[in-house]
């Protein structure tokens, strides 16, 4: 897949809101021509955390976290920079375009890509026409039996496999699908010992699981006889990993728009059966125990979750994990409540016996987070003894530790106190004592593109003196003008070579010439953001963060004033000198760039000639 155009990312900025996407994840109050809140990077009491409407962009006077729309995604999601276009361009209704698509390695990602979503969208058709033929007459019988209509079941798109060995396995071949790809995605299993494959799915009624945007990414399987297991997940594939995806989100979606909450359930007929009596808010996670990604997913859409759980001791031993995944995302502004079914039940059997309306009222009463930690707390102590007070307030205090600052945990430290008898403060006390020493942070950068003093002064809790960094070396400062003005790459020579291959910062410098000159990218947070996640990620950052003295008129003079001298460097120095310091510098067990690796290949044959 090629590059993502830079008119195209400036275009989008221009149409996206940043307070509006900060706003969805965060809980902000307008400040003036600002709007604040407590930032989400880092724990803190007192806001410091500011969005600019004006300049679309978002600065923490705390910890230094900034950027724009696309950077606060990536940053807040942990998504890849192409994943974060395209999240941003999908609330618009965008097609990301792509340029430069002619690499061999773009395009045989693009290809496998497709390659995926051609095959798992043939197979998902092949189960819906099954369903409708005279061998499905069993499987068609099931979903009459659970009540569900045509109309739910077109909705989730339910198929069936037919009880054959290789029924989904031919209808792939004869459409060109190798089996090894088809083996890749989890629909066919390849027995070692005898080098045979055959469907994964047999005589189960399917259901596709589909992602965000509705794309087929997998398939559930619930058998119809005896065999084992009674529901079958499709493996980990390229486009499909369990602990990622949530079954019936993409549909709870479609149904509405303004979602307010969310139910998780068990398993695919619980969401299917809440639907089919319309409630179309349920999602099931596949075969795992809720994650956090799981929930980080969920409260980017909504502001409550509800975790439904049967009322047994598995029940009860799930919602504990539950609680411990959830606490440290309970930022102020979310809710998490905790729903317990009746001995024997699920959704689909409680539903279809009390009605949706009474299943709705089970949700609205289901316990909220404060409630469930305090009775798992005191589950089997006797409060009015000492001993099992002090357990009773240590359970709930480790608890409350993974909790993030704010107003739900002063509430909870203040409960506490009421049911102990112990001061509030006191506890406060405790769970100071056993924090971490602070780390000496470094002091917040001015923001790039925006002038110091247009965001209001820092809280006082937040100005900490700044940290001098290591003197950059002269390669240091020619990288660091580029990525406070990636336009300045107009200034350099075409040709490589010229700057010093022995400086740290030589190969990452090679690398953003190359990315700049073929992206086009005006902007050092976009540049910022192709490297995320990555070593190189942190350096420029760094770079970002030291202060630029020369004056904006004057830097690509300044660019072209170190071009020249490390021209004037290459020239004058000999080759057995730079042989002897790239050899030198291997010895000691540096690692060479790709560039140091060729000129001392080149200087090994120009040495050897002269000799």
């Amino acid at each position: 897949m090629g590059q993502i155009p830079q008119r195209f990312i400036d275009d989008l900025l221009a149409r996206v809101d940043v307070v509006e996407v900060v706003g969805e994840r965060v809980q902000l109050k307008k400040a003036g021509r600002n709007f604040s809140g407590l930032c989400p990077f880092h724990q803190e009491k007192t806001p410091s955390f500011t969005v600019s409407q004006d300049k679309q962009f978002y600065h923490c006077f705390g910890c230094g976290a900034h950027g724009n729309a696309l950077r606060f995604l990536m940053e807040y999601d942990q998504l890849r920079f192409p994943e974060a276009v395209e999240q941003l361009a999908g609330r618009l209704g965008m097609e990301v375009p792509r340029e430069g698509a002619d690499d061999p390695r773009a395009q045989a990602r693009e290809r496998k890509r497709q390659e995926g979503v051609n095959l798992l969208e043939l197979a998902a058709s092949f189960f819906r026409e099954r369903l409708k033929m005279p061998e499905a007459q069993a499987a068609r019988g099931y979903l009459e039996q659970r009540g569900l209509s045509p109309q739910v079941q077109g909705d989730f798109g339910i198929g069936y496999a037919p009880d054959a060995w290789e029924g989904l396995k031919r209808h792939l071949s004869e459409r060109g699908i190798p089996e090894s790809v088809q083996v890749e995605y989890g629909l066919l299993v390849h027995r070692e010992e005898s080098g045979r494959t055959y469907d994964r799915f047999r005589d189960r009624v399917i259901f596709p699981i589909r992602d965000f945007k509705g794309r087929t990414i997998a398939f559930g399987g619930r058998v119809l006889g005896d065999a084992k297991p009674k529901y079958l997940n499709s493996p980990e594939s390229p486009v499909f990993h369990k602990g990622r995806e949530l079954y019936g989100l993409y549909e709870a979606r479609q149904a509405n728009r303004q979602l307010e909450r969310l139910v998780i359930v068990e398993g695919y007929m619980d969401v299917v059966a809440l639907a089919q009596f319309g409630i179309r808010n349920a999602v099931a996670t596949l075969g795992t125990s809720t994650s956090e990604e799981h929930l980080q997913r969920l409260f980017r859409l909504v502001g409550e979750v509800v975790f439904c759980f049967d009322g047994d001791r598995a029940g009860r031993q799930a919602a504990s994990r539950a609680l411990e995944t959830v606490l440290p995302l309970m930022i102020d502004g979310r809710q998490a409540r905790f729903l317990f079914l009746p001995e024997g039940e699920d959704p689909d059997t409680l539903v279809r016996r009390e009605g949706p309306e009474a299943f709705e009222d089970r949700i609205t009463c289901a316990s909220p987070l404060s409630e469930f930690l305090f009775e798992e707390a005191g589950r089997g102590r006797d409060l009015a003894r000492v001993e099992d007070r002090e357990r009773f307030a240590t359970t709930v205090l480790k608890a409350l530790e993974k909790l993030p600052e704010g107003v739900l945990k002063s509430l909870l430290l203040g409960e506490l106190a009421k049911r102990t008898g112990v001061e509030a403060g006191r506890f406060q006390a405790l769970m100071k004592a056993a924090e971490p020493a602070p780390v000496e942070a470094e002091a917040p950068p001015p923001m790039p593109d925006a002038p110091p003093g247009e965001w209001g002064e820092p809280a006082p809790e937040a100005a900490t003196p700044r940290r001098k960094g290591a003197p950059l070396t002269l390669l240091g400062r020619a990288l660091q003008l580029l990525v406070h003005e990636p336009a300045l790459v107009a200034r350099l020579p075409e040709e490589d070579g010229w700057w010093p291959a022995e400086d740290p910062d030589a190969g990452l410098f090679g690398e953003v010439i190359r990315l700049l000159r073929a992206g086009g990218y005006r902007s050092g947070q976009v540049l910022l953001a192709h490297f995320h996640g990555r070593p190189e990620g942190q350096r420029l950052a760094e770079l970002v963060r030291r202060e630029l003295p020369i004056p904006r008129e004057v830097r690509g003079e300044e660019l072209e004033g170190l071009v020249a001298h490390f021209r004037h460097q290459h020239q004058q120095r000999s080759p057995q000198s730079e042989f002897e310091a790239l050899l030198s510098k291997e010895r000691n067990g540096e690692r060479l760039g790709r560039e140091e690796k060729q000129r001392l290949n080149e200087l090994v044959l120009t040495l050897s000639r002269g000799r």
